[in-house]
């Protein structure tokens, strides 16, 4: 049983956050830009 969630413990450890947070950042700025282009069509050009 301990062993399990020992290995879900270490499995969360050996993530590396930073690379899963960098693309989390690119994706919603990659994502903006579309984004921002719905808008304005959205509202006719005005913003």
């Amino acid at each position: 049983m301990f062993d399990a969630v020992s290995d879900l413990f270490n499995a969360f450890l050996g993530i590396n956050w930073e690379v899963i947070f960098q693309l989390l950042s690119v994706a919603l700025i990659v994502i903006a830009g579309p984004a921002v282009i719905f808008v304005l069509a959205f509202r006719n050009g005005n913003l």
